[in-house]
């Protein structure tokens, strides 16, 4: 009897714990649990917790009501009062804009008719705590303190949904302000009007970073409105509209013995009539969205499954994934229509348009990263570039909310498209696209006269010349690889010749690239490669000379050419990483930050640098460099990130780099070789193919490469191509902890 019960007792023993480790494979397999929305909201990284799905039209998320820097998002993680929920926000950004339809929920009749100048007056605002906030993919959820409310949020494609759960026999309302702005951003027009008991709509023009936003919305909620106050700039309105620069409504329901109020929120740049359209219809409810958008995230995750014993980089990995996926945004409707800037309203046939194309940033690595998640919305985003094109005759910078903002430099839509075409993504007219990157870098805005007469821009003529300079010959040569490709020689030649531009700005004593003046002999003194001054009277972008001076990733070998040897561009390159830190200058870009020496990785321009070491035959010096930046510069905290989030960008290097990849020169079509972080990581390609790198040995001192092979035969080189991974296949490493100098060197 006694071995039966210890049998018993075993069977149970062995049943229950396989019944945890199909739980536990379960949980795996769900990539949204490794995910931490709030990676990236405190310290610079401009991140918002709310929710969205992936390249969603809206973000619903929590603002602090604060006009800020670091409140680019609408949120800081540092902040514990809460002005309401508004409908669209920016990921990560450097300039704070949209915040639009502010909705927040209250449990008394307040006075709106107080003129606000800081959200200390803002009747309606409220505290709350961490302990009881929570984010994951696609839904956010924050208790009010003050009118004791639990808010949940999630999202569709393009409707909001809000839960409001109130106290028992607590007044249900909602204060719906459209004058309600920050940052950049400013209501010059605004309407709500009352539809019926369970329906408001209106709309709201501002001007900030995006000079003519207008936006339509609806919103239906669960329960009939039993009383409305309407305000047009701050005075109280008789019947069922107020229009004004400023409006805002406090509604009220009845309460019903149900203490839940639902909402419904859908938008359009277009009108009223199409944000009803974009509403989604009766059979989608609350839960069943929350649920469809995790869905859809995991899935979204899915693209790249990674192994590794340690789960913080899990964590670090699957937030990056989730942040390089939440921009750019859908932004025309249902029916394919979206505003224009100059307010003509067109269609996007067979595609969806795009906003928030932040360029100068994402076409570094958050682009390169889409053609391999997400090819479809990769060929969406060229068409949306060259509708862009279609009105303006010349290819966008940084669009928000289809408005051209101007802001940094250069013309980055040309290496996205390049790269695009490359790697065989169809779906875009490939002739109309490259007559735009040609028109666009052969016309006389924003330098390029001054690029076009000199073959560089003198410093004298303008500010940031360095940065320009070299950013112009970079999308030189992605023109010259389009007519290549597309056989028009003598363009090819032409682009070619002009993408050696940096070979004017070179100076061979210092080391550096220096501004040149227009006499072509003599450099901008006096010279300090540490004097930094924020975007006026400087020769170099958000940075210094350090930073900028590396960024030839089109030519590598014919820059070391220019060192003298690779001896002396090895010796330079590792300084840029053990100099001292200091930045000198009495206006210093608050930009420059994550600093390792004088190597800032929290401002893109450094992203490439890292990887540079493998054209001068030392990859271990890259390897060496990519593991410190992957294990300094990211974290599982709010202060995760070490700059702003840049779309995308700041995550897109950590989920290259960290899988042993990077696009150092983004159009080429091919990948260096860094130092892999995860014992495997599997890329599920577009129809059922994978390709899987594996590091053997891999740990936090088991960084070097040691050896590799690729589908079995022996791999000796520091390059992958695109094509290559698309064939599918296995990448093999070897780590150990002292560098294999044979290893992917010439010799």
């Amino acid at each position: 009897m006694k071995k039966f019960t210890l049998l018993v007792l075993f069977v149970i023993l062995v049943t229950s714990c396989k019944i945890n480790v199909n739980k536990n494979n379960q949980q795996d397999n769900f990539f949204t649990n490794h995910v931490n929305p709030f990676i990236g909201t405190g310290g610079h990284g401009h991140t918002y917790p709310g929710a969205t799905v992936p390249f969603g039209m809206l973000q619903v998320s929590p603002d602090n009501g604060i006009s800020s820097w670091d409140w680019c998002s609408g949120y800081h993680y540092s902040d514990s009062i809460v002005a309401g929920f508004s409908h669209l926000h920016l990921s990560g950004t450097g300039i704070g804009d949209l915040a639009d339809i502010l909705f927040m929920p209250t449990n008394k009749k307040l006075d709106l008719t107080t003129k606000t100048t800081s959200r200390d007056q803002l009747p309606y605002k409220s505290k709350y705590s961490h302990v009881n906030e929570k984010a994951t993919p696609g839904s956010y959820q924050v208790f009010l303190e003050d009118p004791k409310i639990n808010v949940e949020l999630t999202s569709s494609q393009r409707t909001a949904f809000h839960k409001y759960t109130f106290a028992k026999n607590d007044k249900q309302s909602v204060v719906i302000d459209l004058g309600f702005a920050i940052n950049w951003d400013k209501a010059l027009k605004t309407s709500i009007t009352v539809e019926d008991q369970f329906t408001i709509s209106g709309y709201r023009y501002s001007m900030g970073w995006a000079k003519n936003q207008k936006v339509f919305f609806v919103a239906k909620f669960s329960k009939p409105i039993t009383e409305s106050v309407l305000l047009a700039n701050k005075q109280i309105v008789t019947g069922k509209s107020a229009e004004g620069e400023n409006t805002a409504a406090q509604l009220f329901f009845d309460a019903n013995n149900n203490q839940e109020l639902f909402v419904k929120v859908a938008l359009s740049s277009v009108s009223v009539a199409n944000a009803k359209d974009n509403l989604d219809g009766e059979s989608s409810n609350f839960e069943n969205t929350k649920t469809k958008a995790a869905n859809i995230w995991n899935a979204a995750l899915n693209k790249i499954e990674v192994e590794t014993p340690v789960d913080s980089l899990k964590t670090i990995f699957y937030t990056a994934m989730f942040h390089t996926q939440v921009a750019p945004v859908a932004y025309s409707d249902k029916n394919g229509q979206f505003r224009r800037e100059d307010d003509q309203i067109v269609t996007a046939k067979d595609y969806t348009a795009y906003s928030t194309l932040s360029l100068w940033d994402t076409f570094r690595a958050e682009n390169p990263l889409l053609t391999l998640l997400a090819p479809k919305q990769t060929s969406d985003i060229v068409n949306s570039m060259l509708a862009y094109y279609d009105t303006k005759k010349i290819l966008p910078v940084w669009t928000l909310y289809a408005n051209e903002t101007n802001t940094m430099t250069g013309y980055h839509s040309i290496p996205v498209i390049v790269d695009a075409y490359q790697k065989g993504i169809k779906g875009f007219d490939a002739e109309k696209a490259y007559q735009a990157m040609k028109v666009t870098m052969m016309q006389d805005e924003r330098g390029l006269n001054f690029y076009k007469k000199y073959g560089y821009i003198p410093y004298n003529l303008l500010d940031e010349s360095v940065t320009i300079t070299l950013e112009y010959a970079y999308d030189d040569w992605c023109v010259a690889q389009m007519a290549k490709a597309l056989g028009k020689t003598e363009d090819y030649q032409f682009f070619l010749n002009r993408s050696k531009a940096y070979q004017y700005l070179f100076d061979s004593k210092t080391g550096f690239m220096r501004g040149k003046s227009e006499d072509g002999k003599s450099w901008n003194e006096p010279f300090d490669p540490k004097h930094s001054n924020h975007r006026e009277h400087t020769d170099y972008t958000e940075g210094n000379a350090w930073q900028h001076s590396w960024f030839v990733p089109h030519n590598v070998d014919d820059f070391i050419t220019l060192h003298g040897s690779n001896e002396v561009f090895t010796k330079r390159l590792e300084q840029l990483f053990t100099e001292s830190s200091e930045i000198t200058g009495s206006n210093v870009s608050a930009d420059i930050s994550g600093l390792i020496g004088q190597y800032a990785h929290g401002n893109e321009p450094s992203h490439h640098i890292a990887y540079m070491f493998n054209h001068a035959n030392q990859p271990w010096r890259t390897q060496y460099w990519v593991r410190h930046i992957l294990d300094t510069q990211y974290n599982t905290t709010p202060n995760g990130l070490s700059g702003n989030e840049d779309c995308g960008q700041m995550s897109a290097w950590y989920v290259f780099s960290s899988m042993g990849l990077y696009p150092m020169n983004p159009a080429s079509g091919e990948y260096e070789i860094g130092s892999p972080i995860f014992e495997k990581a599997k890329i599920n390609l577009e129809g059922g193919k994978s390709f899987v790198i594996e590091a053997e040995n891999v740990s936090n001192k088991n960084f070097y490469i040691q050896s590799a092979t690729l589908n079995g035969v022996p791999f000796n080189t520091t390059v992958i191509t695109h094509k290559q991974i698309l064939q599918g296949g296995i990448l093999h490493f070897v780590m150990g902890a002292e560098p294999n100098k044979n290893w992917g060197t010439k010799h």
